[in-house]
């Protein structure tokens, strides 16, 4: 891989944050005072772990739904029975509640919300996990080019406003929120976990989220699930724990109802970015809900982008969101140079260009169509 993309192979360290409520979280750092970092392997998570350890039959699985940070979650625990599966899965729904709550940019008791408030002008103190979480940000935004930026807050309204009046936002708009802009204003002391902003700007993580999701539940799975094949979904990603025969279907951009190909492999995760969830027709032409953070504007001639990794815990892993801002060619030119990656990029117009670089454990078959 090349130098620069060394940047995402930090390896986020979890941790995270004593398990109090949000809104003693909040009291805590407004009063000044340093949180310890704990472990997440609770007595409760111990508890858990003991259940995980049941017998195992091949013949059933394990299955429960939730809904997380606005997108379906879900996890299936093959060959568990329901004691065995239910431990398994309230754990990895748990964090994932858990890191939703507290990296939230809506939740006015999130360290992000404490961080957008008071940071301007002053040192904030965080605890290490949204440090790494912050410094990763940082550095897709140098990997982009500003391509990706969490602090997008003052474009989101403006398109927002455009979906629902069919209209374009005028120029002067959009370049007066880019000028409030700029992840380049956000200044970190890792050493003293502090944060400080030199504009007021507005962060917002929730980009890189999911991806984080699937890492701390890789880690939960290999202490608690060995020996259980496991499927875990989050909104349209995937990440496939243990060798089996896995499949991912590609849903056709242009019809829901459609598989428009798959991935089949053995293990991985796959992370897919799509232009068309949230596809608004402005002015008779559509545009996706992705935006590029340097223009201000929608991303052009794309549809969706889905990644195969290996890994998780390797160089060999970005989100498909940070892709997919930096175009076709880039993406897929960075993809080319990740060990067992695959993809799958899908223009405006439906037309797919696939790679599927040597070594790689994933296959791709297109969808067959009558008509």
């Amino acid at each position: 891989m090349e130098e620069n993309t060394k940047y995402t192979a930090r390896l986020y360290s979890g941790g995270g944050i004593e398990r109090l409520p949000r809104k003693k979280v909040f009291s805590l750092y407004e009063q000044g005072e340093t949180m310890t970092n704990t472990s997440l392997r609770t007595a409760a998570l111990a508890a858990a772990l003991a259940l995980a350890g049941c017998g195992k039959d091949g013949g059933q699985a394990y299955r429960q739904t939730s809904a997380i940070m606005n997108v379906p979650a879900q996890v299936i625990v093959y060959g568990a029975d329901e004691a065995a599966g239910k431990a398994i899965a309230d754990a990895v729904l748990g964090e994932w509640n858990r890191i939703s709550g507290e990296f939230s940019f809506s939740d006015p008791y999130s360290v992000t919300a404490l961080v957008n408030k008071k940071a301007y002008g002053e040192w904030v103190k965080v605890d290490a996990e949204f440090m790494s979480l912050l410094r990763l940000a940082l550095d897709y935004y140098r990997l982009t080019d500003g391509a990706f930026d969490i602090t997008f807050a003052p474009l989101w309204p403006i398109w927002k406003e455009a979906a629902s009046t069919k209209k374009m936002p005028a120029k002067e708009d959009i370049e007066q929120a880019l000028a409030t802009m700029g992840s380049s204003h956000i200044q970190v002391d890792p050493a003293r976990l502090m944060v400080r902003f030199s504009r007021p700007v507005q962060i917002n993580l929730g980009g890189i989220l999911r991806g984080y999701c699937f890492v701390r539940a890789a880690e939960l799975l290999r202490q608690m699930a060995p020996q259980y094949p496991v499927e875990l979904r989050l909104g349209s990603n995937m990440l496939a724990y243990g060798r089996r025969d896995w499949e991912y279907s590609v849903t056709d951009p242009f019809n829901d109802d459609k598989s428009f190909g798959s991935f089949s492999f053995a293990d991985g995760v796959l992370m897919s970015s799509s232009g068309r969830e949230h596809f608004v027709q402005i002015e008779g032409k559509l545009y996706s809900h992705m935006l590029d953070l340097k223009t201000g504007y929608p991303l052009e001639d794309f549809s969706s982008l889905v990644v195969y990794f290996p890994k998780l815990d390797s160089e060999s892993f970005l989100a498909s969101a940070v892709l997919a801002v930096m175009g076709k060619e880039k993406a897929l030119g960075v993809i080319g140079r990740m060990k067992g990656a695959a993809a799958v990029w899908i223009d405006g117009s439906g037309k797919e260009t696939v790679l599927v670089n040597e070594g790689s454990g994933a296959k791709w078959s297109k969808s067959r169509r009558l008509f």
